[in-house]
């Protein structure tokens, strides 16, 4: 399992973020780079984990430290 390392702000944030890109990709299906809408499972995906790989890599981490 992935270490939580996105704090509640961001994660409502990349869950809004991701399911508006998805929105537009099934609003404007037809259009030229409509596909490019498709990376908002990147930011839904890593919401509904409440981890991101980047944040990994780099060590950071927007959770309240726990003390």
């Amino acid at each position: 399992m992935l270490k939580k390392n996105v704090g509640s702000i961001d994660r409502v944030l990349r869950i809004i973020l991701g399911l508006a890109l998805l929105a537009g990709f099934v609003i404007n299906r037809d259009e030229a780079y409509s596909w490019l809408y498709l990376i908002g499972i990147i930011p839904l995906v890593t919401g509904l984990m409440s981890s991101c790989p980047l944040y990994s890599i780099f060590g950071l981490t927007t959770c309240p430290l726990k003390k």
